[in-house]
């Protein structure tokens, strides 16, 4: 019960607006608590009018993914692409998203969730503005203005880090598509509608190399940070850190183009 009363505690001191939706990333590993359990305090802290958004990524349905290299790494030529042929196609209402953790896993598969249709970059969410949030997600784009990370961002969302750092802030990639410039384009390519139907596609190459430093140089004032289970944890609006971010990287990454 001590974790559980930690959480709930932390949750009720954290300025969560339970009028704007809450994209969360977590750790629960250490924690003692079930992501059922965590699940259920998020929305308890939410209310009735918040929804809860977590990232249901699926990096394993890609031929180019680092999650797709690892699983053939072992695998002859020959078996790989065996295995390549034998893909499932992604299924937005069945396709587990095991990269993400076991809260995004639970979410996903909690009766009444919600899930964007990007076969490589899903999110899924519970509550009431779950549907209107997470509709019309453009196959061809992963996290930009075609996805529900700018609906997110139209919301005034908050975003929870909880017991994990900026590395895997998913907010991050729209700053990303609204850099200057924008990255370079590259090819994608993952499974869709049946086995082996594979899909190819071009949208701009998103690298979470420099995440973390960018949140690292968010000033102050723009976050909330606490401590739960002996790991950091940080909540901050979308708006202010994509647009921190945005600027950052238009001028980080451009230094480095130069160099």
């Amino acid at each position: 019960m001590a974790g559980w009363r930690q959480l709930t505690d932390l949750l009720a001191e954290l300025p969560i607006r339970p009028e704007a939706p809450l994209m969360v990333h977590a750790s629960l590993s250490g924690t003692g608590l079930s992501p059922t359990r965590v699940r259920d305090a998020l929305l308890d802290a939410l209310g009735p009018r918040g929804t809860l958004v977590v990232p249901a990524f699926t990096p394993e349905n890609s031929d180019s993914s680092r999650a797709h290299r690892a699983l053939v790494a072992h695998l002859s030529a020959q078996e790989a692409e065996a295995f390549r042929a034998s893909m499932p196609p992604f299924e937005p209402d069945a396709t587990p998203c095991p990269s993400m953790g076991a809260l995004a896993e639970c979410v996903r598969s909690t009766p009444g969730a919600v899930r964007s249709d990007h076969p490589q970059t899903s999110l899924a969410a519970i509550g009431p503005r779950a549907g209107e949030l997470l509709a019309g997600h453009d196959p061809r784009c992963h996290l930009g203005e075609r996805s529900p990370l700018a609906k997110l961002y139209a919301a005034d969302a908050q975003v929870l880090l909880l017991r994990v750092g900026f590395e895997v802030c998913s907010a991050f990639h729209l700053a990303e598509y609204r850099m200057t410039p924008p990255p370079p384009p590259r090819l994608y390519r993952c499974v869709v509608g049946d086995k082996g139907n594979w899909f190819t596609y071009e949208d701009l190459t998103l690298d979470d190399g420099d995440f973390a430093e960018a949140g690292a140089r968010l000033p102050d004032e723009l976050l909330v940070r606490r401590e739960w289970s002996g790991r950091p944890v940080t909540l901050f609006g979308m708006r202010a850190a994509v647009d921190d971010v945005r600027d950052q990287l238009s001028r980080s990454r451009l230094r480095n183009d130069v160099k």
